[in-house]
């Protein structure tokens, strides 16, 4: 009978597996050979050597922050979490309205949210007494090294409204930069002048690059003036691309600006002042279609028109929702198609014949 004799290793018992991380508190495993760790070995294990000034806490199961001597020995019974910075003193802070020492002058609002075990649906606030409380964001990093104790609140963050261009958009901040504020509103910001209108205050120019306080007082809405709208008149019409010639000569004659431009990878036709008829709350709009790459085997469809067009009875127009930014402006997409009666035909169908089937549509939705 064979008999396995297995050799019992002392040391093997005292290894021990304890978390440690620096000021993020982005911890990591670290494995020792000692059950009751000291300061000075836990800082060691994290990569400091004696010449640095290391300072050890542990953080406690029920949530306190523990100093930890370079001699003392931890109690692992109490939590197997560390923290490690290079400092000589603490600054005291409260969350929630608990106190922690903290080993730097400064703190993280993702930190903020760590110690306090604050959920992420919540807001975090430094408290002010002179002033409205500061809204934290994880990414922002507090200076706390002041006379008093900085305090930091959660609760759920305050929702602040925008009316840009008649379209309300919700920030949970105070201060919104101009970019995201039209981004999220759908506009294109480097292809509008820009006016924020407060009430009781003359009208202001915002550049792309400003930001916008929410907090201020008589807030009312912004403004947008296309940067690129006139007469025609002003500087030659562009041509990106050439068109059939059939199609040059009935623009031509048309008596109006066009121009061939290429917007975000498509090819586009502008037609300025384009001509509608009675029924509608405008009497012209710009007017684009979209050339194939491939044209004229392959259809032009739909059309779009820029302002948006309306019926002047104030009902709503039919597959008309979508928008299309040609130009860096905001066209209304008319989805209209071709059905299969007549279908598209390169031999005989072109700008000219796309045009009939757009004064079709439009005079459809007025009932002519």
């Amino acid at each position: 009978m064979n008999m396995t004799i297995e050799h019992h290793d002392p040391y093997r018992d005292k290894k021990i597996t304890i978390e440690i991380a620096g000021i993020d508190l982005n911890f990591r495993a670290f494995q020792l050979d000692t059950k009751t760790p000291t300061g000075g070995k836990i800082a060691k294990a994290f990569g400091f050597n004696l010449d640095q000034p290391a300072y050890v806490m542990q953080w406690r199961d029920d949530g306190d922050l523990e100093d930890l001597r370079v001699q003392e020995e931890a109690d692992l019974a109490n939590g197997t979490k560390f923290i490690v910075a290079e400092a000589d003193s603490t600054n005291r802070i409260r969350v929630e309205g608990e106190g922690f020492d903290w080993p730097s002058d400064t703190i993280t609002g993702a930190v903020v949210r760590k110690l306090g075990r604050i959920p992420a649906e919540r807001g975090i606030y430094l408290e002010r007494t002179d002033e409205p409380d500061r809204p934290i964001e994880d990414l922002d990093v507090v200076k706390i090294k002041t006379q008093g104790v900085e305090q930091f609140r959660s609760r759920k963050p305050e929702v602040w409204e925008l009316n840009v261009q008649g379209k309300k958009i919700a920030s949970l901040t105070p201060v919104i930069s101009v970019v995201d504020a039209l981004t999220r509103a759908g506009f294109d910001p480097n292809a509008w002048i820009i006016i924020l209108k407060v009430a009781g205050q003359p009208k202001r120019q915002l550049q792309v690059g400003d930001d916008i306080d929410l907090r201020t007082p008589g807030i009312e809405k912004v403004r947008l003036t296309a940067k690129d709208v006139n007469n025609g008149e002003a500087h030659a019409p562009s041509r990106d691309f050439r068109l059939l010639e059939v199609d040059e000569f009935y623009l031509d004659g048309l008596g109006l600006h066009w121009e061939t431009r290429t917007s975000d990878g498509h090819r586009w036709i502008i037609i300025r002042d384009y001509p509608v008829p009675d029924g509608y709350t405008a009497r012209s709009t710009m007017l684009a279609l979209m050339v194939p790459s491939v044209y004229p085997q392959a259809e032009i469809d739909m059309f779009y028109a820029y302002p948006p067009l309306q019926r002047s009875t104030g009902a709503a127009i039919p597959a008309t929702e979508a928008t299309q930014f040609v130009a860096g402006f905001p066209f209304q997409r008319w989805s209209r198609h071709r059905g299969s009666i007549a279908p598209w035909n390169p031999r005989q169908d072109n700008v000219v014949t796309h045009l009939a089937l757009v004064e079709s549509a439009l005079l459809k939705e007025v009932g002519e």
